[in-house]
Protein backbone atom coordinates (compact mmCIF):
# COMPACT_ATOMS: atom_id res chain seq x y z
CA UNK A 1 0.00 0.00 0.00
CA UNK A 2 1.70 3.64 -0.66
CA UNK A 3 2.16 6.15 1.62
CA UNK A 4 0.07 8.81 2.45
CA UNK A 5 2.51 11.38 2.28
CA UNK A 6 5.02 11.66 -0.25
CA UNK A 7 9.17 12.01 -0.17
CA UNK A 8 10.95 15.37 -1.68
CA UNK A 9 12.51 13.18 -4.99
CA UNK A 10 8.57 12.25 -5.76
CA UNK A 11 7.60 16.23 -4.89
CA UNK A 12 10.24 16.78 -7.79
CA UNK A 13 8.88 14.36 -10.13
CA UNK A 14 5.86 15.12 -9.90
CA UNK A 15 6.34 18.56 -10.92
CA UNK A 16 8.40 17.72 -13.72
CA UNK A 17 5.69 15.23 -15.29
CA UNK A 18 3.09 17.74 -14.31
CA UNK A 19 4.89 20.64 -16.51
CA UNK A 20 5.41 18.00 -19.61
CA UNK A 21 2.22 16.81 -19.20
CA UNK A 22 0.64 20.46 -19.35
CA UNK A 23 3.08 21.33 -22.24
CA UNK A 24 1.80 17.87 -23.49
CA UNK A 25 -1.98 18.74 -23.34
CA UNK A 26 -1.77 22.62 -24.93
CA UNK A 27 0.31 21.41 -27.79
CA UNK A 28 -0.35 17.44 -28.72
CA UNK A 29 -3.34 17.46 -26.82
CA UNK A 30 -1.93 13.98 -24.64
CA UNK A 31 -1.21 14.98 -20.94
CA UNK A 32 -1.98 12.33 -19.85
CA UNK A 33 0.39 9.95 -21.78
CA UNK A 34 2.95 12.27 -19.78
CA UNK A 35 1.41 11.83 -16.22
CA UNK A 36 -0.69 8.70 -15.90
CA UNK A 37 2.21 6.61 -16.36
CA UNK A 38 4.03 8.29 -13.73
CA UNK A 39 1.55 8.36 -11.15
CA UNK A 40 1.02 4.71 -11.96
CA UNK A 41 5.00 4.12 -11.56
CA UNK A 42 4.59 6.17 -8.40
CA UNK A 43 2.76 3.26 -6.83
CA UNK A 44 -0.81 4.20 -7.65
CA UNK A 45 -3.21 1.94 -8.67
CA UNK A 46 -4.54 2.36 -12.19
CA UNK A 47 -8.48 3.90 -10.72
CA UNK A 48 -6.58 5.93 -8.32
CA UNK A 49 -3.84 7.51 -10.68
CA UNK A 50 -6.42 8.34 -13.25
CA UNK A 51 -9.05 10.12 -11.04
CA UNK A 52 -5.70 11.82 -9.21
CA UNK A 53 -4.69 12.89 -12.62
CA UNK A 54 -8.04 14.13 -13.62
CA UNK A 55 -8.17 16.25 -10.46
CA UNK A 56 -4.54 18.07 -10.93
CA UNK A 57 -5.38 18.77 -14.63
CA UNK A 58 -8.21 21.50 -13.49
CA UNK A 59 -4.67 23.88 -13.36
CA UNK A 60 -3.66 22.87 -17.17
CA UNK A 61 -7.06 24.27 -18.34
CA UNK A 62 -6.48 27.33 -16.06
CA UNK A 63 -3.10 28.13 -17.37
CA UNK A 64 -3.91 27.34 -20.81
CA UNK A 65 -6.68 29.51 -20.77
CA UNK A 66 -4.66 32.41 -19.74
CA UNK A 67 -1.95 31.54 -21.94
CA UNK A 68 -4.41 31.48 -25.01
CA UNK A 69 -6.29 34.69 -24.65
CA UNK A 70 -4.98 36.44 -27.77
CA UNK A 71 -6.19 33.18 -29.62
CA UNK A 72 -9.60 33.39 -27.54
CA UNK A 73 -10.32 36.94 -28.53
CA UNK A 74 -13.88 36.98 -29.62
CA UNK A 75 -14.53 33.30 -29.28
CA UNK A 76 -16.02 34.09 -25.20
CA UNK A 77 -19.60 33.33 -26.57
CA UNK A 78 -18.69 30.05 -28.53
CA UNK A 79 -16.52 29.23 -25.59
CA UNK A 80 -19.12 29.47 -23.25
CA UNK A 81 -21.80 27.66 -25.57
CA UNK A 82 -19.78 24.64 -26.42
CA UNK A 83 -18.38 24.62 -22.75
CA UNK A 84 -21.66 23.91 -21.30
CA UNK A 85 -21.75 20.54 -23.39
CA UNK A 86 -18.29 19.32 -22.38
CA UNK A 87 -18.91 20.19 -18.77
CA UNK A 88 -22.39 17.94 -19.05
CA UNK A 89 -20.15 15.44 -20.86
CA UNK A 90 -17.64 15.21 -18.43
CA UNK A 91 -19.85 15.13 -15.88
CA UNK A 92 -21.72 12.08 -17.34
CA UNK A 93 -18.10 10.48 -18.03
CA UNK A 94 -16.69 10.54 -13.89
CA UNK A 95 -20.36 8.78 -13.32
CA UNK A 96 -19.57 6.09 -15.51
CA UNK A 97 -16.32 5.59 -14.22
CA UNK A 98 -17.28 5.22 -10.80
CA UNK A 99 -20.21 3.23 -11.48
CA UNK A 100 -18.83 0.77 -14.00
CA UNK A 101 -16.15 -1.92 -13.82
CA UNK A 102 -12.81 -0.13 -13.51
CA UNK A 103 -11.08 -2.32 -16.29
CA UNK A 104 -13.74 -1.62 -19.05
CA UNK A 105 -12.39 0.96 -20.13
CA UNK A 106 -9.15 -0.01 -21.30
CA UNK A 107 -9.92 -1.86 -24.23
CA UNK A 108 -12.04 0.44 -26.22
CA UNK A 109 -9.15 3.17 -25.47
CA UNK A 110 -7.37 2.44 -28.11
CA UNK A 111 -9.77 1.98 -30.75
CA UNK A 112 -11.02 5.44 -29.77
CA UNK A 113 -7.32 7.31 -30.18
CA UNK A 114 -6.23 5.43 -33.33
CA UNK A 115 -9.40 6.57 -34.64
CA UNK A 116 -9.44 10.01 -33.74
CA UNK A 117 -5.56 10.83 -35.01
CA UNK A 118 -6.65 9.21 -38.27
CA UNK A 119 -9.44 11.47 -38.35
CA UNK A 120 -6.57 14.63 -37.59
CA UNK A 121 -4.60 13.84 -40.39
CA UNK A 122 -7.67 13.88 -42.49
CA UNK A 123 -8.68 17.67 -41.19
CA UNK A 124 -8.11 19.04 -43.91
CA UNK A 125 -10.24 17.36 -46.45
CA UNK A 126 -13.17 16.53 -43.55
CA UNK A 127 -12.78 21.05 -43.70
CA UNK A 128 -13.00 21.14 -47.11
CA UNK A 129 -16.26 18.82 -47.46
CA UNK A 130 -18.03 19.88 -44.28
CA UNK A 131 -20.23 22.65 -44.38
CA UNK A 132 -19.09 25.36 -42.64
CA UNK A 133 -22.86 27.68 -42.29
CA UNK A 134 -24.49 25.96 -38.88
CA UNK A 135 -21.84 23.21 -38.52
CA UNK A 136 -21.10 24.54 -34.85
CA UNK A 137 -24.93 24.05 -33.98
CA UNK A 138 -25.63 20.57 -36.15
CA UNK A 139 -27.44 18.85 -33.37
CA UNK A 140 -25.33 15.43 -34.72
CA UNK A 141 -21.50 17.15 -33.96
CA UNK A 142 -22.90 18.15 -30.44
CA UNK A 143 -23.85 15.14 -29.82
CA UNK A 144 -20.41 14.07 -31.02
CA UNK A 145 -18.85 16.63 -28.48
CA UNK A 146 -20.94 15.08 -25.44
CA UNK A 147 -19.43 12.07 -26.33
CA UNK A 148 -15.76 12.81 -26.56
CA UNK A 149 -16.16 15.19 -23.17
CA UNK A 150 -17.79 12.25 -21.63
CA UNK A 151 -14.63 10.02 -22.83
CA UNK A 152 -12.82 12.87 -20.96
CA UNK A 153 -14.30 12.69 -17.69
CA UNK A 154 -13.91 8.61 -17.64
CA UNK A 155 -10.39 8.57 -18.72
CA UNK A 156 -9.08 11.20 -20.57
CA UNK A 157 -5.79 10.04 -21.94
CA UNK A 158 -5.58 11.66 -25.73
CA UNK A 159 -9.25 13.36 -25.19
CA UNK A 160 -7.83 16.60 -26.46
CA UNK A 161 -6.41 14.63 -29.72
CA UNK A 162 -10.53 13.32 -30.15
CA UNK A 163 -11.99 16.83 -29.59
CA UNK A 164 -9.41 18.95 -31.20
CA UNK A 165 -10.18 16.18 -34.41
CA UNK A 166 -13.98 17.16 -33.72
CA UNK A 167 -14.17 20.79 -32.85
CA UNK A 168 -11.46 21.32 -36.37
CA UNK A 169 -14.94 19.89 -38.55
CA UNK A 170 -16.97 21.97 -36.36
CA UNK A 171 -14.99 25.55 -35.97
CA UNK A 172 -13.81 27.47 -39.35
CA UNK A 173 -10.99 29.19 -37.36
CA UNK A 174 -7.45 28.66 -37.73
CA UNK A 175 -5.90 25.20 -36.61
CA UNK A 176 -4.41 27.62 -33.46
CA UNK A 177 -7.16 29.17 -32.46
CA UNK A 178 -9.42 26.25 -32.62
CA UNK A 179 -6.66 24.78 -30.69
CA UNK A 180 -6.84 27.16 -28.18
CA UNK A 181 -10.90 26.73 -27.68
CA UNK A 182 -10.14 22.93 -27.63
CA UNK A 183 -8.16 23.66 -24.18
CA UNK A 184 -11.00 25.95 -22.69
CA UNK A 185 -13.14 23.23 -23.37
CA UNK A 186 -11.16 20.35 -21.50
CA UNK A 187 -11.02 22.35 -19.35
CA UNK A 188 -13.96 22.40 -18.72
CA UNK A 189 -14.94 18.66 -18.94
CA UNK A 190 -12.03 17.71 -16.46
CA UNK A 191 -13.24 20.48 -14.25
CA UNK A 192 -16.97 19.17 -13.61
CA UNK A 193 -15.00 15.67 -13.05
CA UNK A 194 -12.81 16.76 -11.20
CA UNK A 195 -15.25 17.72 -8.56
CA UNK A 196 -16.59 14.41 -8.52
CA UNK A 197 -14.07 12.73 -8.37
CA UNK A 198 -12.83 15.01 -5.30
CA UNK A 199 -16.11 13.75 -3.80
CA UNK A 200 -16.29 10.43 -4.51
CA UNK A 201 -13.09 8.86 -5.80
CA UNK A 202 -10.02 7.55 -4.33
CA UNK A 203 -7.91 10.86 -5.12
CA UNK A 204 -4.37 10.82 -3.95
CA UNK A 205 -4.06 14.08 -2.20
CA UNK A 206 -0.48 14.27 -1.51
CA UNK A 207 0.40 13.79 -4.90
CA UNK A 208 -1.70 16.64 -6.08
CA UNK A 209 -0.47 19.90 -5.04
CA UNK A 210 2.87 19.30 -7.16
CA UNK A 211 1.52 17.76 -9.99
CA UNK A 212 -1.20 20.41 -10.39
CA UNK A 213 1.52 23.24 -9.97
CA UNK A 214 3.54 21.42 -13.10
CA UNK A 215 0.17 21.57 -15.18
CA UNK A 216 -0.88 24.81 -14.15
CA UNK A 217 3.44 26.29 -15.23
CA UNK A 218 3.09 23.58 -18.84
CA UNK A 219 -0.54 24.88 -19.51
CA UNK A 220 0.77 28.57 -19.35
CA UNK A 221 3.94 27.73 -21.34
CA UNK A 222 1.99 25.44 -24.24
CA UNK A 223 0.30 28.39 -26.19
CA UNK A 224 3.35 29.98 -26.78
CA UNK A 225 5.03 27.11 -28.39
CA UNK A 226 1.72 26.71 -30.44
CA UNK A 227 2.28 30.38 -31.98
CA UNK A 228 5.44 29.64 -33.53
CA UNK A 229 4.96 25.79 -34.96
CA UNK A 230 3.86 25.97 -38.32
CA UNK A 231 0.12 24.74 -38.56
CA UNK A 232 0.83 21.45 -40.68
CA UNK A 233 3.82 20.28 -38.67
CA UNK A 234 1.35 20.51 -35.21
CA UNK A 235 -1.42 18.61 -36.70
CA UNK A 236 0.66 16.08 -37.86
CA UNK A 237 2.50 15.92 -34.49
CA UNK A 238 -0.40 15.61 -32.59
CA UNK A 239 -2.00 12.69 -34.68
CA UNK A 240 1.51 10.82 -34.46
CA UNK A 241 1.39 11.38 -30.58
CA UNK A 242 -1.65 10.24 -30.43
CA UNK A 243 -1.15 7.19 -32.32
CA UNK A 244 2.09 6.41 -30.51
CA UNK A 245 -0.33 6.09 -27.29
CA UNK A 246 -3.20 4.02 -29.05
CA UNK A 247 -0.37 1.71 -29.53
CA UNK A 248 1.09 1.85 -26.23
CA UNK A 249 -2.60 1.56 -24.83
CA UNK A 250 -3.50 -1.27 -27.53
CA UNK A 251 -0.59 -3.44 -26.29
CA UNK A 252 -1.26 -3.19 -22.57
CA UNK A 253 -4.99 -4.12 -22.78
CA UNK A 254 -5.09 -6.74 -25.43
CA UNK A 255 -1.70 -8.82 -25.04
Amino acid sequence: MIDRYMTVSQAFVLLGAGVGGGLASTVASIASVVSYPVLLALGLPPLSANVTNTVSLVLTGAGSVLGSRPELAGQRGRVLRLGTVTALGGAAGAAVLLLAPSGAFGFVVPVLIGGACLLLLAQPAIRAMSPRPGAERSPRRLAGLFGVAMYTGYFGAAGGVLLLALLSAMISESLVRVNAVKNALTGAANGVAAIIFALFAPVHWAFVPPLAAGFLIGGFTGPRLVRRLPVTALRVFVALCGLALAVKLGVTAYR
